[in-house]
């Protein structure tokens, strides 16, 4: 009898990790992310926490008032400043509990997939909530490239770069007087 539940439990966990639909349903949507940007040529992206609490806001706010909308806390700008990113993008959805369905909404609608194909995007940030009026899974997520890089102490001048002016020499006295120089 325990030999026949070892067995069971062997195969049934096998099976679990052989399915790859199941496996992706646990994946890190940066990672979903990043596998589908590099089929199109792009960069991965890493997962950053000041853009998961933006998607986070986000989210939430939409469960608790049942709407989906980008405005629901504000202008997009407003609410992405915190990341200092050059250039940001949101996408919004309802209704998949999963992420990889809510993915695959995202990748075949061309705006939603313009925003996942954001070039030189670095990070991203990903969260859901669930309306507790509606039952809907709220999904959003917050894509973002453009960040300056620090400059290292003692980096060289880029070439060709602006120089600031030296100060003119001062010129030598021809005839001091009172001890001004004429």
């Amino acid at each position: 009898m325990q030999v026949t539940t070892k067995l069971l439990l062997w195969l049934g966990l096998a099976f679990c990790l052989s399915d790859p639909a199941l496996a992706q349903a646990h994946a890190d949507p940066a990672a979903l992310i990043s596998d589908f940007r590099v089929q199109h040529q792009e960069g991965r992206v890493k997962p950053d926490a000041t853009l998961k609490r933006i998607a986070q806001d986000q989210a939430n706010a939409m469960a608790s008032k049942g709407v989906m909308d980008h405005d629901v806390l504000g202008s997009f700008s407003s609410r992405v400043a915190p990341a200092n990113a050059g250039r940001a993008a949101e996408n919004i959805a309802y209704g998949y509990d999963s992420f990889p369905k809510t993915l695959d909404q995202w990748i075949n609608s061309s705006g939603h997939r313009k925003n996942l194909l954001m070039h030189d995007a670095a990070r991203v940030g990903v969260a859901s909530a669930k309306s507790s009026s509606d039952g809907r899974t709220y999904w959003a997520m917050v894509i973002a490239g453009g960040y300056e890089k620090p400059k290292a102490a003692g980096a060289k001048a880029v070439p060709g770069a602006a120089k600031p002016k030296a100060r003119a020499a001062p010129q030598a006295c021809r005839l001091k007087l009172l001890s001004i120089c004429l």
